[in-house]
């Protein structure tokens, strides 16, 4: 599965309900990390494997549960105020990954290092051990790393590009190639087209990888009648001139996706889309609960013969 952040989570949270989560291999995007206070964040890879822990805080879907902020605001007295929320136990996360990067560790040996110490089932991986960055170009500003515009600037103005930094010289996980070449399926979660799924997809050869299999690869539409439930990637399809439906998701995926799961609300783009050459299935796409999203997981499984 390619994931991003919070519906990645939530979508594997179904998952492994109906699938052994050993047979589960996750590609996280690392294009938002990001450096605070001297500590190497992964926003994405820490979503997905505290909610796979069973971690993660259920009222943010990032974050873990029963969190505290007492070194945050201690920090403030020296750095001012932080506008990025790192918890007390959060921090231990990056201060380990921290240290272990200054030794020498790849990030893919960390993170799996992370995922065993915290019980993690699920082979969790980073698109890539060399560094990605994504940068994002709103109107009237030069382009800013990731986290300050979705967080500090809580997404605001209009989006006109989108720079994936490092992303053609980088090189795909080995491992992440081998699992898709080897699975049964590969899943996009219903996470960005652009900042989230965009940076894993822009390795060379991730995509073509993908292309090559294309019957058994299966995106979820994060669009629900127009909009999505959370994050900017509505705002950013209609400022980087797509159409805001799952025919403009479709026409960004059609090489390499065979198959779209879009919400029920949306059922009136089923023929247009298959008109695109595409398997197209509609159904209860929003997870609002861990039974809904095993019951998403099973639609999506189903339409891949799986």
């Amino acid at each position: 599965m390619l994931a991003g952040g919070v519906g990645a989570a939530k979508f594997l949270r179904g998952l492994t309900r109906r699938i052994d989560p050993r047979r589960v291999h996750v590609i996280v995007n690392t294009g938002d990390d990001e450096e605070f206070y001297g500590l190497h964040v992964s926003p994405d890879l820490d979503t997905v494997t505290y909610t796979l822990a069973g971690m993660s805080n259920p009222a943010t879907g990032w974050g873990l549960a029963g969190e505290s902020f007492n070194a945050l605001g201690a920090l403030a007295a020296f750095y001012g105020k932080g506008w990025f929320a790192l918890g007390d136990r959060d921090l231990a996360t990056h201060i380990y990954r921290t240290d272990r990067l200054r030794q020498g560790w790849p990030l893919s040996r960390i993170t799996a290092d992370i995922a065993r110490k915290l019980g993690v089932k699920a082979r969790i991986m980073p698109m890539s051990d060399d560094r990605v960055r994504t940068f994002v170009k709103v109107r009237g500003r030069a382009a800013m790393p990731f986290q300050e515009y979705f967080v500090r600037n809580r997404a605001r103005g209009r989006v006109e590009r989108i720079e994936l930094r490092g992303a053609q010289q980088a090189r795909p996980l080995a491992q992440a190639l081998d699992a898709i070449k080897a699975s049964a399926a590969v899943i996009l979660a219903p996470s960005n087209p652009f900042v989230s799924l965009g940076p894993i997809l822009a390795l060379p050869p991730m995509r073509t990888t993908l292309a090559s299999l294309r019957e058994r690869v299966a995106a979820i539409s994060p669009l629900v009648g127009g909009k999505t439930i959370k994050g900017p990637a509505d705002k950013m399809m209609r400022g980087l001139g797509h159409e805001v439906s799952p025919v403009g998701l479709a026409r960004l995926y059609r090489d390499c996706v065979g198959t779209l799961i879009i919400d029920q609300l949306d059922r009136r783009y089923l023929e247009p889309l298959r008109a695109l050459g595409i398997n197209a299935v509609a159904t209860n796409t929003i997870m609002s609960t861990p039974a809904r999203a095993a019951a998403l997981a099973q639609v999506v499984l189903d339409s891949i013969q799986v």
